[in-house]
């Protein structure tokens, strides 16, 4: 397996565990000092993100997913607790075979208008 399928299939292990609430699972795809950049904030390291990661709950539906080397682009529909999924891109970048960052875009009006 190169490094592309290998840097995809972590990401694929990663967001199963996270929509399986198996956060155990996904702190191992993780490095320690992990980053996390979207729309509406920002997080620094592992334990931090997943402890947002277990109060939120999001579900994640992968539309595609691209990997070149140690990055890997998705599209997903991710169940944010609004009427309705919001497709994001997040674009994960790899240290020594786990994840160092993710960085997310989507429009966050939908997001926004639910915590009204």
């Amino acid at each position: 397996m190169n490094a592309s399928e290998e840097s995809k299939e972590k990401v694929l292990f990663f967001l199963d565990a996270l929509n399986n609430e198996d956060y155990e699972a996904a702190k191992e795809c993780l490095i320690p000092d992990f980053k996390f950049k979207g729309p509406l904030g920002k997080t620094q390291g592992a334990e931090e993100y997943l402890k947002q990661m277990r109060k939120i709950k999001f579900k994640y539906s992968i539309v595609k997913i691209f990997a070149h080397d140690d990055e890997v682009s998705v599209i997903y529909d991710i169940e944010m607790g609004c009427k309705d999924e919001i497709t994001t891109c997040g674009l994960y970048l790899f240290k020594n075979g786990k994840i160092r960052s993710l960085k997310v875009f989507y429009d966050p009006r939908p997001v926004l208008q639910n915590a009204k």
